[in-house]
């Protein structure tokens, strides 16, 4: 019998190799000054990287109002995609698979970063009223957002598309979409946020058509194959939920096959916030069997829980945040079951190019 455990054992992800099922989580690391990728996250990357291992890069803006924190990366212009090129080249050195995820905030937002001060966009003209950031701890007071109309709609669909295109020239192997967190595609998505009467709201068919044309849209550009997509039906982060999470999964999952795309990568229901978890007897189950391409999971994993959803045939890959910033060499630590380092949440946002970002050590310190 192979004593290998689940989390270690190669995968096949279409044309792509994997070694392991450890995937780099997208991780917004508020090092990015001026939204443009900086030289610090050449090392934070390629420290992260194995050979065969899949990352997936931080939350990058696809246009000048995607934005809705400081120093988050952007992918839309010529400098930022230049600015790319040497962390997609170190990560490639090592042998790591990276896609740059596309990002736009919607209304989770500010006015202090969007162009000329402008309220920032959404689905809908309503404001977040939670109180807090994504990370359910940070106060935050949200402006109302202006409502896209439905020609506005279809011109940030061309800016996903376009920044789709930046991303393979700035040399990374595919792109994530980001459809999760109460972000802009998530506020299409929910029925508690979209309140449109056109052809991008009402019923679910509808709610889901921006997403889907996104995914359209970004995969003619660069090709199905390397396009995949970030979902959270059952979470409510940045005042975003749905009154039925379970059927809005399942037709997102359902649709997505008629695109061909690569992967699905899905948070799990329990995640109440980005940190914290609870009991739930949701599950991803239906999505996963529903969708024919590679399904990733996220959300509270670790070495025991994260080999046992991958052996249970659950998912075929999870993706760890937390415990991969805090473990540079997260795979190698799982394979020898070694002690993890702990990680200092009060400096996951902080602006520092060191401090919380490169400086968690290594189990050999020849690293």
């Amino acid at each position: 019998m192979d004593s290998t455990p689940a989390l270690l054992a190669p995968y096949k992800m279409a044309s792509f190799s994997l070694s392991h099922r450890i995937v780099l989580a997208p991780m917004s690391r508020l090092r990015s000054y001026n939204f443009v990728a900086q030289p610090q996250a050449i090392l934070y990357y390629s420290q992260r990287t194995t050979p065969g291992g899949f990352l997936i890069g931080e939350a990058s803006g696809i246009s000048p109002t995607a934005h809705g924190y400081p120093n988050t990366p952007g992918i839309w212009t010529k400098e930022q995609v230049e600015a790319w090129k040497p962390i997609v080249d170190a990560a490639h050195k090592k042998g790591g698979v990276f896609f740059c995820q596309l990002w736009h905030a919607g209304r989770a937002s500010d006015n202090c970063f969007q162009p000329d001060g402008r309220p920032p966009i959404s689905c809908t003209d309503k404001p977040i009223r939670a109180k807090t950031h994504i990370d359910g701890v940070t106060e935050a007071s949200f402006p109302a957002p202006l409502r896209l109309t439905t020609h506005e709609v279809k011109q940030v669909i061309n800016d996903f598309r376009k920044a789709a295109r930046n991303a393979m020239e700035a040399g990374f192997d595919g792109v994530e979409i980001h459809g999760a967190n109460g972000y802009l595609i998530d506020q299409f998505l929910k029925d508690q946020v979209n309140d449109r009467t056109d052809e991008y709201g009402g019923n679910l068919e509808n709610r889901c058509r921006f997403a889907l044309q996104v995914v359209e849209a970004v995969a003619d550009e660069i090709g199905a194959d390397r396009v995949g997509i970030r979902l959270s039906p059952f979470a409510d982060y940045n005042d975003c939920s749905d009154s039925n999470p379970e059927a809005l999964g399942l037709y997102m999952a359902r649709s997505l096959n008629k695109y061909g795309i690569l992967y699905c990568h899905v948070i799990e229901p329990r995640m109440i916030t980005q940190f914290d978890s609870r009991k739930t007897e949701d599950s991803l189950l239906p999505m996963r069997k529903a969708f024919k391409g590679t399904f990733i999971v996220a959300g509270g994993y670790n070495r025991k829980n994260g080999n046992e959803v991958v052996a249970s045939g659950g998912a075929d890959l999870v993706a760890f945040g937390r415990l991969f910033l805090g473990n540079p060499d997260l795979p190698r630590r799982f394979e020898l079951d070694a002690v993890l380092n702990e990680y200092d949440r009060s400096t996951f946002y902080t602006h520092d190019p060191v401090v919380g970002y490169t400086d968690y050590p290594f189990l050999e310190t020849n690293n």
